[in-house]
């Protein structure tokens, strides 16, 4: 599969083989969050994490591959689980390369990767921009499927000169035709998957309009989930003996439903996703910033309450002797002291030191701004002007508002 971003999530504070923002409601998240799984290595640069999902993916490969080898080559026993165990690796190692594949292509077009994971049913490269034209997002897309392809016969050309019927042969079959699949499957015009992508890539073209060509790409790849669902366990059994009452059908059903909620729920994201960038430009610093009004160290928080309702401000800002702001009062921090202690209560024991990361210029907007949040975490930050004069407070939690809000409104 093929997601760009960040697997249909919004962050301020930052996409199955394939690139690829995840759904959790907007709300920022440090660009260095946890890999969530292993983390196996840093090629290119990027982080590799195999997720917890992997091995009980592995173990099912193992034992159905496992039963195949025992009608194939009987003589193996038990060691045929050895064997089986080898191809899930190899298999997902064939899934890395893919994955690789975006990630260069993406670090080729300056775009950059958050990191790779290894899960349940394939990979993800999260990426954390959009592609720039229709073509670089072209590109981007189909070179994952262009590597599993030509690994299938790099495969296919191993298979061929070893004898037939050996642990290599039969190795190197699976190899070759599991990617065959992976190649297939990725190029199916719907998104999340990397023909979905392409698709989007070809309607951008015509268009002129990213939003139109991932609308289009993400009804087709709804439409792709419910013939999935439907007719995966149909295909299965056409033309064959297999009892369809039995445990056969009922997993190959269970396959279904597991890819086709995975194919919707892959599309949902990248719709949502793309709204929200498409409102992005209007998250600007200047119109989310709160008015703040400067108070010295030692003020009591109650008179600093005082003047800031009568400058019809909501937030404070420590400055010293000279004016300079030093601090800022957490909010949070404020409402934590009941109403009959904060004439007892200095705003120094409240604050916040300012960091430079915490200097917002009051022009920033969309991306730019986003960026700057996520390389400083923090609850508030200064905005000031050009001149370094105060502007106001950023508050997280407008920001987070703000993103609730653009993905509410219908994309145009």
């Amino acid at each position: 599969m093929n997601e760009s971003g960040d697997s249909g999530r919004p962050q301020p504070g930052a996409d199955g083989a394939g690139p690829g923002p995840a759904p959790d409601g907007g709300k920022p998240r440090r660009r260095d969050a946890p890999g969530g799984g292993i983390l196996m290595g840093r090629p290119f640069g990027v982080p590799v994490y195999v997720a917890p999902s992997w091995f009980l993916v592995a173990a099912l490969i193992t034992w159905v591959f496992g039963g195949q080898l025992d009608r194939i080559l009987p003589e193996l026993g038990n060691a045929r689980y050895l064997v089986s165990l080898f191809f899930a690796v190899a298999f997902y190692a064939s899934v890395l390369v893919h994955e690789l594949a975006h990630t260069v292509a993406a670090l080729r077009f300056d775009l950059p990767v958050r990191r790779i994971q290894l899960q349940f049913f394939g990979g993800v490269s999260e990426i954390e921009k959009e592609s720039e034209t229709p073509g670089r997002e072209f590109i981007l897309a189909f070179v994952g499927p262009l590597l599993s392809m030509i690994l299938a016969g790099l495969f296919y050309l191993g298979m061929k000169a070893v004898e037939p019927g050996t642990v290599p042969g039969v190795l190197l079959a699976g190899l070759m035709i599991s990617n065959l699949i992976v190649a297939a499957f990725n190029l199916l015009p719907g998104l999340p998957l990397d023909g979905g992508r392409m698709l989007r890539a070809v309607v951008w073209k015509i268009t002129g309009k990213p939003m139109s060509g991932t609308i289009a790409a993400a009804w087709f790849g709804r439409a792709l989930a419910v013939s999935v669902l439907i007719g995966l366990p149909l295909l299965t059994h056409t033309g064959s003996d297999a009892d369809v009452g039995g445990m056969e059908t009922v997993m190959d059903a269970l396959l279904a439903a597991i890819l086709a909620a995975i194919i919707w729920t892959g599309a949902g994201n990248s719709l949502r996703m793309a709204r929200l960038r498409e409102h992005l430009p209007e998250l600007r610093a200047r119109t989310l910033t709160r008015r703040a009004v400067p108070v010295e160290t030692t003020t009591p928080l109650s008179e600093a309450l005082r003047r800031a309702n009568d400058a019809g401000a909501r937030a404070l800002v420590v400055v010293d002797s000279q004016g300079d702001p030093t601090a800022l009062v957490r909010e949070a921090a404020i409402v934590g002291v009941p109403e009959h202690r904060r004439p007892w209560v200095a705003v120094s024991g409240l604050a916040q030191d300012l960091t430079e990361g915490m200097r917002v210029p009051a022009e920033l907007a969309g991306e730019a701004l986003l960026d700057k949040l996520r390389a400083s975490p923090a609850t508030e930050y200064l905005v000031v002007e050009e001149t370094g004069a105060i502007y106001g407070v950023l508050s997280t939690a407008d920001v987070e508002r703000a993103f609730v809000q653009a993905m509410a409104r219908p994309g145009s």
